[in-house]
């Protein structure tokens, strides 16, 4: 077994999730990148270096799929230090207007696939007392009009983290999750392009301003990291200051 630290970042074609394999790179990572869209991932890799990535295009809610990726990661490279779970995909509209596929395509990716990813990869993690963290969402702390879809599949995912902590703590294993607020990411195109819904933003969030990628990639990256050997179970905002809130309005 190397001794290069490796981590698989899902998601990583884009947004947050390009930014992890980025910032896990630069700390010295073999970086597995896995998404739906092998172009994009190319895209990432050819940006970090080849020499030290591994593309995997594959959907995370298939079992077949991330059997796969775990394989391909343990033959390319050995050991698996880091698993984040960032793959992700977002639903908001009324109840009258959200089908079941709709429902059920949400909780597939958002909870489901991490708990597969996870359960492939824990002997490996186990093996090395490895990481794993989580991208959640301030959503999944608290409810958003017309979110209900998203809040249930990001909650069920804060709560996993805070279970599984329970049961990985004694193997050696760390999960924790992130939440962030609005992130400049693809999935948030249609709100960044909406100017009203962008002053209401600036306006609850304290730093005035979403998060840029990087920021939340720079959290993660900390709580993979031996600085975070004692935290375990946390679900760590990174939302400018938003959640500080008791959620009335601003009185001066």
């Amino acid at each position: 077994m190397s001794d290069q630290k490796v981590a698989i970042v899902t998601g990583a074609g884009s947004g947050i999730g390009a930014a992890t394999a980025k910032r896990f790179a630069r700390d010295g990572y073999k970086v597995v990148l896995n998404g739906r869209t092998k172009d994009k991932l190319q895209t990432v890799a050819d940006a970090i270096g080849t020499d030290n990535t591994l593309i995997y295009a594959a959907d995370v809610a298939n079992p077949k799929d991330v059997a796969g990726l775990i394989e391909a990661t343990i033959t390319a490279f050995g050991r698996i230090d880091a698993l984040i779970n960032n793959a992700g995909v977002a639903v908001f509209n009324d109840i009258s207007e959200v089908s079941v596929d709709d429902w059920d395509q949400v909780l597939t990716i958002n909870a489901r696939g991490p708990f597969l990813t996870i359960q492939a990869a824990l002997p490996h993690l186990e093996a090395v007392q490895g990481a794993i963290i989580n991208v959640s969402s301030v959503s999944g702390l608290g409810g958003d009009w017309r979110g209900f879809v998203y809040n249930a599949s990001k909650g069920a995912l804060s709560n996993m983290t805070r279970a599984m902590a329970l049961d990985l703590g004694p193997k050696g294993v760390r999960i924790n999750a992130v939440a962030p607020s609005l992130t400049k990411t693809d999935m948030a195109s249609g709100i960044m392009d909406d100017q009203a819904v962008m002053e209401a933003f600036t306006t609850r969030i304290p730093k005035e301003r979403p998060a840029e990628p990087d920021e939340v990639a720079d959290v993660i990256a900390f709580l993979a990291s031996h600085d975070a050997r004692f935290v375990n179970g946390v679900i760590l905002p990174v939302d400018g200051g938003l959640s500080a809130s008791n959620g009335q309005p601003r009185l001066g």
